[in-house]
């Protein structure tokens, strides 16, 4: 009959295979874990003083325990040390200073102990899974799964995976999709993140990226990149848009996503619970893919603000409601499909606003170039909208304005430049009246008008701007995307409406960091006057 140490060791072999098969783990892991369980009852027996190792034979489930001690002159601690005289009884060619073995009589595992084993063998492998599972999915971000629904909890769902578990959180599921325990489900993974508790997976139906999954599996000129999804945006549930271009000139993209008879798109359409979905044909003109972004509304204009990423669109009054869409959407949607802010606004609006702007420049010339009303108004005409431009222009290219000559181009120019003068007199009084200090005035790239703009933001030491981030100096502000529905931005839109201090001028980041950089100079060499040098005189000033 097998003594209990050996049932013992064959029963915990036996579970090594068993749990190493069935977690999908290197049966080594299992072993080591038994090792490590065997070691910590073992010295709950010989006294947890002991460094006690172990060694189980994966094969015939030999068990060898053995004690580490030291080799000393004179014993002090005797549980890890042994003298000479001793040593050599266990090993003859021990000598001073050696680690060596003292064998040790295999124990009995007991119930505690074997309880408290399998507790150690459980959390290793437990540890071992989660590691593999993490390794499994670490990579795999972007990737279409395929799951069970396990449980829904708040409003999560939890996604059986096979190997792992997902979550798809609330503000990643399509509104009004009701989830079932036991249903497959497909989703993306979005992001994979470690964590105590395992792998943490996250999943998402509501991400564009999902949809584009989906018409790769249903569009094989998408799977073998003849087609390419350029740009997708999504309202989940409700509707969305993609770009798509072919790179093959006789195969239409939107007819080849949309298939015979709407089969391809009506597949994608019924995994996304009904959401609408608008095909458009991607171009690399701004103009016309923004034209195609806003359809079925017709447009009547685009104009483009590549500084401020702002496009403005005219319609004629009726195709108002239909460019918009229902609480925004449409606008919304090609918003985001272009990565632009759309500005809607109809033909009477356009006029108006043109009218506007063309008053408004023509009485600014008027006054600030003391011309009269015509020729003004012929300035702006031809273009023109800021003194700047006038002043600085070729003088060749205001003199062939029809009317004008040489010599009174060259008056407007002379006239444009006092004008600009008297303005950045204006600011530097002002400037100096907000007790901004001289100094700012010699950093790069700030004028007058700026320092100004800093004094009113309460910035006007040169400690002041330096202690500013380049995104709080030149960040540009996001303009609020109240619609004609009326919707307020969102709270994280609202944090970057602020923008930076300067941010309405247009500066680039390298203007912003050289700024920044200049501004901050001065502690430089306040460090440098206070090194060796300063500290001597210091030390000297001290032993007087």
């Amino acid at each position: 009959m097998a003594s209990p140490i050996s049932a013992n060791r064959a029963e915990l072999l036996a579970i090594a295979t068993s749990v190493a098969n069935e977690k999908l783990i290197d049966k080594a892991i299992v072993i080591e874990a038994m090792e490590e369980a065997i070691q910590k009852s073992a010295r709950n027996r010989y006294g947890a003083e002991n460094d006690i190792r172990a060694k189980l034979d994966p094969r015939t489930g030999d068990l060898r325990l053995w004690r580490v001690v030291e080799v000393v002159e004179v014993v002090e601690d005797y549980f890890k040390q042994v003298d000479l005289k001793a040593a050599q009884k266990l090993d003859p060619d021990a000598k001073l200073g050696d680690f060596i073995v003292d064998p040790l009589p295999p124990v009995d595992l007991g119930r505690i102990d074997a309880q408290s084993a399998k507790q150690v063998i459980f959390q290793k492998v437990r540890d071992a899974e989660r590691e593999r599972q993490f390794e499994e999915f670490k990579d795999r971000g972007g990737e279409l799964v395929t799951g069970v629904i396990k449980s829904v909890e708040f409003g999560h769902v939890i996604v059986n995976l096979g190997r792992a578990e997902g979550v798809i959180r609330r503000d990643q599921q399509i509104p009004r999709e009701v989830a079932r325990v036991g249903e497959r489900v497909r989703a993306l993974i979005l992001k994979v993140e470690r964590n105590n508790r395992g792998p943490q997976i996250f999943l998402s139906r509501a991400h564009p990226e999902f949809m584009k999954k989906l018409f790769a599996q249903e569009v094989p000129e998408i799977y073998d990149g003849i087609i390419t999804i350029q740009a997708a945006a999504r309202d989940p549930g409700s509707r969305a848009k993609i770009g798509v271009i072919s790179r093959d000139s006789s195969i239409d993209p939107v007819g080849a996503c949309v298939g015979m008879k709407g089969s391809r798109v009506q597949a994608v359409v019924q995994e996304m619970q009904g959401e609408k979905i608008d095909i458009i044909p991607w171009s690399e003109d701004t103009a016309t893919f923004v034209v195609n972004a806003l359809q079925p509304a017709t447009v009547s204009r685009v104009v483009i603000d590549e500084e401020e990423s702002r496009i403005e669109v005219v319609v004629p009054d009726d195709q108002l409601s239909l460019a918009i869409g229902r609480r925004g959407q449409n606008v919304r949607l090609a918003s985001q499909l272009t990565g632009s802010q759309i500005d809607i606004m109809t033909e009477a609006e356009a006029s108006e606003k043109r009218q506007k702007e063309f008053a408004e420049r023509s009485k600014m010339f008027e006054e600030e170039l003391d011309v009269d009303e015509t020729l003004s108004q012929l300035l702006v005409a031809e273009g023109f909208s800021e003194l700047e431009e006038v002043a600085y222009v070729e003088l060749a290219e205001l003199a062939t304005i029809e009317g004008f000559d040489e010599e009174l181009a060259e008056e407007l120019q002379s006239r444009a430049t006092e004008a600009l003068e008297r303005r950045e007199e204006a600011y530097r009084e002002e400037r100096r009246g907000l007790g901004v200090e001289d100094a700012l005035a010699e950093m790069p790239h700030l004028t007058e008008q700026m320092l100004v703009t800093l004094g009113k933001a309460g910035i006007k030491t040169l400690d002041d701007l330096a202690d500013l981030a380049t995104d709080e100096l030149i960040a540009k502000k996001r303009a609020e995307q109240r619609r004609r529905d009326g919707s307020a931005p969102a709270r994280k839109e609202r944090e970057q409406d602020r923008g930076g201090v300067l941010g309405e001028y247009g500066l680039s980041e390298e203007q912003g960091n050289e700024i920044i950089m200049a501004a901050r100079a001065h502690w430089f060499e306040d460090l440098d006057e206070s090194g060796p040098a300063a500290e001597e005189a210091a030390d000297a000033d001290s032993s007087q």
